[in-house]
């Protein structure tokens, strides 16, 4: 376990201070606190050091990763891409549908559903006379 000089002064653990500053790297180290040996390492690290493995990733955090990779952006995009196109489709056949007076009129999506509403509204109407 690695000691700041602060720790190393302050530790009570007898084994936190070493007893051999020659065999230890000399006093150079034992002033920096470097080269201090953990006998027994803690549980939940390796090697007694912390920090070699960081805490389970939540599954949220996963899959913020994964989709933080150029490859899982590109395939989205591509995807994105193609339900935007079906979209545009299914526009452009109810458009064919629906009568306007310039029959070649372009119209917003928003006009194209109200304008269906208003085509099967008056075709109930129809059917009902």
């Amino acid at each position: 376990m690695m000691l700041s000089p602060d720790q190393a002064a302050d530790s009570d653990h007898p084994s936190s201070a070493p007893s051999d500053p020659e065999s230890l790297g000399g006093p150079d180290a034992q002033a920096l606190g470097c080269c201090v040996s953990d006998p027994e390492p803690a549980e939940g690290r390796v090697g007694g050091r912390p920090g070699l493995h960081p805490p389970p990733l939540s599954r949220e955090e996963k899959r913020r990763r994964r989709r933080a990779t150029a490859k899982y952006r590109s395939a989205h995009a591509t995807r994105e891409r193609i339900r935007v196109e079906a979209f545009n489709l299914a526009f452009a056949e109810l458009r064919k549908l629906l009568p306007t007076l310039p029959p070649d009129k372009k119209l917003s999506k928003i006009e194209i559903l109200r304008l269906a509403i208003c085509y099967i509204s008056y075709l109930n109407h129809v059917l009902d006379v």
